[in-house]
């Protein structure tokens, strides 16, 4: 046991802050948690190690890639309505896309680490989904339409997208690892927790998570193969009729919520149209400030000057532990339309320009793992796959609560397989092509 913690010992602090997810939060408690204080720590430790060993340090490549988005924050940070906002803002931000994100990189040392965070978000869905069942069950989770019934596990209804963005990372991630070339014991581990996470995914009432995931997850089938892909969705077939027809999961409210999701244009519900109206508020704000926006955390400010009157007071929660709360509408619930409107085209550009290199990288590894046969395509499906639906889920959601510093985690797991795992086999020498690399051996 204590040669698996000295082997694993750099990438633990990461896994420390996806396990800190799992604890419970104050109920009505929303912003910054323990898991964002230990990602400062995350950072300090990373740092101190890179002066003390003076390992491995960021490729001119990664710098550029992981280092655009300073460019576009500094100047909207410059742009803010007061400096405690625009410090703070930086702050946020920087930690999120930058500092976290690259303390990954430079903590995972090979496919082994990687694949320790991969289990690691598995895990943490496992129990945030496990609670987020009990709350369905015993009708303790969060109000939805006059019932506790909602599940959010360990994350309040404040934050009712923390537990399906868990839940649909570590669908992700399992289902990534099933489709590896494992062991046929792993593998079959991983898909049972893939089809396993779908029931809290389900209860989460969340028709983002939901869109997301099926997204990502066809992307992911697709990527690793036809014939895998018809299997599995064969399968996921089967459990939906099961789970549906079976266990009742298919309950009349979970139906009218599926078939809300094509209601949004031409029945929108009040959550649709006040996401419409702050849309179009953002909108507004980056017509008057197209370069730069209107500076870090301006949003709120400039929110009621810009919104029509059909934008509501804010939106109701109840349940989960807390008592009511009418929640404020401090964000468009877009992230690009929200960088836009704070930030302008510089920042937009900066910030979404260094995710479309990962993506591009992530997926160029993907398909020459894929075509060479060589080890490492379950990392490269992992990796694709959660920033995939991060990049999809930014559509109609932003940074914002507990689970942020997780779309940190899950940003520095994308860079480390594009800037760095997908390149592995590159850096070896031509006689040594035709043997498996001494990272992936020691896996074996």
């Amino acid at each position: 046991m204590n040669h698996r913690v000295r082997t694993f010992a750099p990438v633990l602090p990461v896994v420390a802050v996806i396990a800190l997810l799992g604890l419970p939060l104050v109920p009505g408690e929303g912003g910054a948690g323990p898991a964002d204080a230990v990602s400062g720590l995350v950072v300090l430790y990373c740092a101190i190690r890179q002066l003390r060993d003076r390992s491995r340090p960021l490729t001119p490549t990664a710098v550029a890639v992981m280092g655009l988005p300073v460019l576009g924050l500094s100047i909207a940070a410059m742009g803010a309505s007061s400096p405690g906002a625009g410090l703070s803002g930086l702050g946020r931000y920087l930690q999120i896309f930058v500092l976290v994100p690259a303390a990954v990189v430079l903590l995972v040392r090979d496919r082994r680490d990687f694949r320790l965070l991969a289990w690691s978000f598995v895990a943490l869905a496992g129990w945030q989904g496990a609670i987020g069942v009990k709350q369905y069950v015993t009708a303790t989770g969060a109000s939805y339409q006059g019932e506790d019934i909602r599940a959010v596990g360990t994350f309040g209804p404040t934050d009712v997208m923390g537990m399906a963005t868990v839940v649909s990372f570590g669908l992700i991630c399992a289902l990534a690892l099933a489709l590896g070339r494992n062991d046929a014991r792993q593998r079959a581990v991983a898909a049972a927790c893939a089809f396993g996470l779908l029931v809290p995914l389900a209860l989460s009432f969340s028709r983002g998570a939901w869109i997301a995931t099926a997204a990502t997850c066809a992307i992911q089938l697709a990527l690793a193969g036809l014939r895998r892909a018809l299997k599995i969705a064969a399968a996921v077939a089967a459990a939906g009729i099961v789970l549906v027809g079976g266990f009742g999961v298919g309950t009349a409210m979970l139906q009218e919520r599926i078939s809300s999701i094509t209601q949004v244009t031409d029945a929108p519900d009040q959550s649709v149209v006040d996401r419409y109206t702050m849309w179009a508020a953002a909108t507004a704000m980056w017509r008057e400030h197209p370069l730069t926006g209107v500076g870090l955390k301006g949003f709120p400010e400039h929110r009621d000057g810009h919104a029509s009157l059909a934008l509501s007071s804010g939106s109701d929660t109840d349940g989960a532990g807390a008592g009511y709360l009418k929640q404020p509408l401090l964000s468009p619930h877009n992230m690009y339309l929200l960088v836009l409107s704070e930030q302008g085209l510089l920042g937009l550009l900066t910030l979404a320009g260094s995710w479309l290199a990962l993506l591009t990288c992530a997926l160029r590894g993907l398909l020459r793992v894929h075509r060479t046969q060589l080890p490492g395509l379950d990392c490269a499906l992992v990796s694709t796959g959660l920033l995939t639906w991060q990049l999809i889920d930014f559509m109609y959601a932003d940074i914002g609560g507990p689970s942020t510093v997780l779309t940190a985690v899950v940003f520095g797991v994308a860079a480390w397989w594009s800037l760095v795992g997908a390149n592995e086999e590159k850096r070896l020498p031509p006689a040594a092509s035709v043997y498996v690399p001494r990272t992936e051996a020691a896996i074996q």
